[in-house]
């Protein structure tokens, strides 16, 4: 599995997240491995691992959002290795969140981590938060 494989999955990945910000998670959730260490951090809640609670999580999160589409995605930085490799992007996409009117702009940092399993590329771990800008050192403070 080449590196010119993992531009594939990342494009469809890309297309993937196009449906979810529609509201349907089911093409991302076939890019994910199915493995009991499968992790997912986002937005709208802690970290999970596991498939069960991974799909789960992605279903809900994609419940957040409506009529919305992928509007850019800014490479950071990427590095591939034989059976692992990873992404930094921000996400850029318009779309109704929590069942606003209007769409609306958001931005999201995001860490995909990929590995291959059985000759494919899956994402192993995900981590989007909406930290696109500097913060203060009191911005990560329990409140």
């Amino acid at each position: 599995m080449a590196a010119s494989d993992l531009v594939h999955v990342i494009e469809e990945n890309h297309r993937a997240l196009d449906a979810f910000v529609k509201g349907d998670p089911e093409p991302l959730k076939k890019l994910f491995s199915q493995r009991d260490d499968v992790t997912l951090a986002n937005p709208f809640g802690p970290a999970v691992r596991g498939w069960s609670l991974v799909a789960e999580t992605m279903e809900r999160a994609a419940s957040n959002y409506s009529e919305g589409e992928a509007t850019r995605f800014d490479p950071v930085a990427e590095h591939v290795t034989a059976d692992l490799a990873y992404t930094v992007e921000v996400e850029r996409f318009r779309s109704k969140v929590g069942g606003a009117d209007d769409t609306s702009p958001l931005a999201l940092r995001v860490t995909t981590i990929f590995r291959r399993e059985d000759g494919a590329w899956r994402i192993v771990h995900r981590h989007a938060d909406p930290i696109t800008s500097p913060r203060s050192a009191a911005s990560v403070l329990e409140q």
